[in-house]
């Protein structure tokens, strides 16, 4: 039988990203599991997102996910891509993040994701990218938005990108 490797991602450096580069991921269906664990996980444990009951009554008519666990499969879904590469060193930061529509059990969401500012900054070694993420449901409509600012590796000759 056939053995298939998983390669290790591909080589990418800061140099390698252009803005308006973008980036569209596969959907993936969130499911009541999913908010269950991430409840759990986090310790989450509001009403809104663990007790169907409670969350009827509520302007969304049953369990919606979390805000963070919405963020965390759409950085998840664009890191799957293999996009980055090996490029990113650290998260510098998350802005201007806004939930626009809630996220429920059965919701197919994706990601569309932009480069929206490369800049080379005053280390040689790194430069940093924000990335520009629209989250959106199975109706293409928007559920969440925030930009994501990375440092990433540039270029050396011959000295250690770590």
């Amino acid at each position: 039988m056939p053995v298939r490797e998983h390669p290790d991602p591909p080589e990418r450096r800061w140099e390698d990203f252009v803005e308006g580069d973008v980036v569209l991921t596969r959907g993936r269906t969130v499911d009541i599991g999913d908010i269950t664990q991430f409840a759990g996980l986090t310790g989450d444990l509001y009403p809104l997102h663990i007790d169907e009951e409670f969350a009827k009554r509520g302007r969304f008519g049953g369990r919606i996910a979390h805000g963070p666990l919405t963020f965390s499969i759409a950085v998840g879904l664009v890191g799957m891509t293999n996009f980055y590469g090996d490029a990113i060193v650290a998260l510098l930061g998350v802005d201007g993040m806004r939930a626009t529509k809630p996220v429920a059990p059965g919701d197919t969401i994706r990601v569309r994701a932009e480069v929206s500012a490369v800049e080379a900054g005053e280390n040689p070694r790194y430069g940093t990218l924000e990335m520009t993420y629209s989250v959106l449901n199975q109706r293409d409509e928007g559920v969440m938005q925030f930009a994501q600012t990375m440092l990433a590796r540039r270029r050396q000759d011959g000295a250690s990108d770590v």
